[in-house]
C-alpha cells in the first residue's frame, strides 16, 4: 500500500560498551527536537563517550547546526559568513553546552556537506571532538535567489562560510584529524573501519 513514509533525521543507540551513537542524516524540521531528546537520554545514561555520525549528511538548516554545536560549545562563534568588503556575520553559541565534558568523535566523509561541515568544523576548532574519517565535501558558500525582469531567476553566491578558526570550507572541505578510508571491499563485506576506529 502506498503511504507517506517519514524518515527521522536523528537515530540513536546506547551501546552495551557505554558509547552513545548519534546518526544525523540531514538538518531539517525534526532534527533539533530529536537531538534534544538524544541529549536528555545522554544526560540520563551518562555514557563514557559519544560517536556523532555525520557521514553522507548533505546539510540543511544553518540555525540547526549552530544549535547542535552549542550542546558542546559554551561561548564564541560557531560559524561566520564572510561577505565582500571584509563584512562578516557571526553565529554565536547559545551557551547550553550540556555535552561539553563527554569525549566525542565526529565521523565525516566526502558526503558530509554544508551544515554538517559547520558542526564538525566548530567541534574540531574548539577541541570538543576528534574528527575521523575522510575529507568532507566542501560546500561552504551562501547563495541567494534574485528575480529578473523577464521572469527568470539568478542564483548568486553572496558569502562564504568560515569555521571559528577562520578556515574556508568551500571547495577544499575539512580534513579529519584521523584519516580512515572506506574501501569498496569494506562496503561489499558490510565492514565499517571508520566506525570501529571511532569506538576505539
Amino acid at each position: 500500500t502506498r503511504d507517506l513514509i517519514i524518515v527521522k533525521s536523528v537515530k540513536t543507540e546506547m551501546r552495551a560498551d557505554g558509547i552513545f551513537v548519534i546518526k544525523i542524516s540531514n538538518f531539517n524540521d525534526d532534527t533539533e527536537s530529536l537531538f534534544n531528546q538524544a541529549v536528555n537520554q545522554i544526560l540520563l545514561k551518562n555514557p563514557k563517550g559519544i560517536v556523532l555520525d555525520l557521514r553522507n549528511n548533505p546539510g540543511g538548516y544553518l540555525e540547526t547546526a549552530v544549535s547542535l554545536a552549542s550542546e558542546w560549545i559554551e561561548a564564541g562563534p560557531i560559524v561566520a559568513e564572510q561577505f565582500n568588503g571584509n563584512r562578516r556575520n557571526e553565529y554565536p553559541a547559545n551557551g547550553r553546552a550540556r555535552l561539553k565534558n563527554i569525549p566525542t568523535v565526529v565521523l565525516v566523509n566526502g558526503g558530509s556537506a554544508s551544515a554538517s561541515e559547520i558542526l564538525a568544523g566548530a567541534l574540531r576548532d574548539y577541541k570538543k571532538a576528534t574528527m575521523l574519517g575522510e575529507t568532507t565535501f566542501g560546500k561552504g558558500s551562501v547563495q541567494t535567489i534574485r528575480d529578473l525582469s523577464d521572469g527568470s531567476s539568478l542564483k548568486v553566491t553572496v558569502a562564504k562560510w568560515l569555521t571559528p578558526a577562520g578556515d574556508f570550507i568551500n571547495d577544499k572541505g575539512i580534513k579529519p584529524e584521523i584519516e580512515v578510508k572506506m574501501t569498496t571491499s569494506d562496503i561489499e563485506k558490510n565492514l565499517d573501519p571508520q566506525f570501529n576506529k571511532a569506538l576505539e
